[in-house]
């Protein structure tokens, strides 16, 4: 059932591409990460800016510079009657895939995951539409009585309490799709409105939106409105690691801006196959690359360790500071990429070979 909902989250994901190819191809619909992304930062929700605004909770995307923060913004439904269903990203064989957002008549899955707002895991709590307006819950929703008045209060209980950004994997959240939210997949969908494709590019070219700048804690967490980085702006009170998981083997790494952080590879043990010799052959192909691995650790490391000494020589404002450190962890954060690609693909020779 779940290979068959990402196949079909793919599927539509290239129906959106080819309405709205400029936005979506520029975050990454459809493609696989073997890093997942960090948990999801704390912040204040902007007040609603009036009436037929529905929130979009922020995440985060993926981009030729990694990961970076699509803040969280008010939006004009594309019509009466329509709710948002958040993007989110899953764990399958080996990979993060990430699902896109769309606008539909009921709330699809998201993952399961905790955005907050309303968006605690399944549905959304933070309103809802009637007779043609929508009706926003004051208990869970940032909303002015003197400018929309149409509201309610109704209590949410909420025991989702994870901050964790992804669905399944080590440490990713467990839900799975309800069959209402099933159907609603099945149903008609409408992808982002031209303001969220204008918001996301914005924030897909704004350096400090990226998690390898902001260590998980954007500076723009929220706005009022879609592309407005400078006026009604929430920055995030509290942020996470840079990255919330590797892929591979389910095992997590710390995160690494430079080479000669990063741990040794060690070589793991294969299952006995009953073949003596056969096993030794595995172990052997293991040792041979995790030491090829290791010395371009250590090449890497050596590069960058003369970036550093030449910083120092040169006297390097913060500005150059900043650009030689992100370009490390731009090569730290591929090496690991590539390493553990390899990783995988002898792992899957071995498996293979055993059959």
């Amino acid at each position: 059932m779940h290979r068959t909902r990402v196949i079909r989250s793919l599927l539509f994901a290239l129906v959106l591409f080819a309405t709205s190819a400029v936005s979506f191809g520029q975050i990454g619909i459809g493609i696989s990460v073997h890093i997942g992304p960090p948990v999801l930062p704390v912040y204040a929700q902007p007040v609603c800016p009036g009436d037929g605004y529905i929130w979009t909770p922020g995440y985060w995307a993926y981009g030729p510079d990694g990961y970076f923060w699509v803040p969280g913004t008010w939006v004009l439904a594309p019509q009466p009657g329509y709710l948002w269903t958040p993007p989110w990203w899953g764990w399958n064989d080996g990979v993060y895939l990430f699902h896109a957002g769309y606008w539909g008549l009921h709330i699809g899955f998201y993952g399961g995951i905790n955005y907050g707002f309303g968006y605690f895991g399944h549905g959304y709590e933070g309103g809802r539409w009637d007779g043609g307006r929508f009706y926003y819950n004051r208990s869970v929703t940032n909303v002015n009585v003197t400018n929309v008045t149409n509201v309610y209060n109704t209590t949410v209980i909420n025991n989702n309490n994870t901050r964790v950004s992804y669905n399944g994997g080590e440490g990713g959240v467990r839900g799975v799709a309800t069959p209402q939210e099933e159907a609603a997949e099945r149903e008609q969908h409408l992808g982002p409105v031209a303001a969220q494709n204008q918001h996301i590019e914005m924030a897909r070219n704004n350096p400090q939106l990226r998690a390898s700048v902001n260590q998980g804690r954007p500076p723009i967490a929220a706005t009022a409105r879609p592309a407005e980085f400078t006026r009604g702006v929430e920055p995030a009170r509290e942020g996470g690691a840079p990255e919330g998981a590797r892929g591979g083997n389910n095992v997590p790494r710390p995160p690494s801006a430079e080479a000669r952080d990063l741990q040794p590879h060690e070589v793991p043990k294969p299952p006995s196959t009953g073949n003596d010799r056969v096993d030794q052959k595995y172990q052997q192909q293991q040792q041979k690359l995790a030491a090829k691995q290791n010395a371009e650790h250590e090449k890497l490391a050596q590069k960058q360790e003369a970036d550093h000494q030449r910083m120092q020589q040169k006297n390097y404002n913060d500005a150059q500071k900043q650009q030689v450190e992100q370009r490390h962890q731009q090569q730290t954060q591929q090496l690991e990429q590539k390493h553990q690609q390899q990783q995988q693909h002898l792992a899957s020779r071995q498996q293979g070979g055993r059959r």
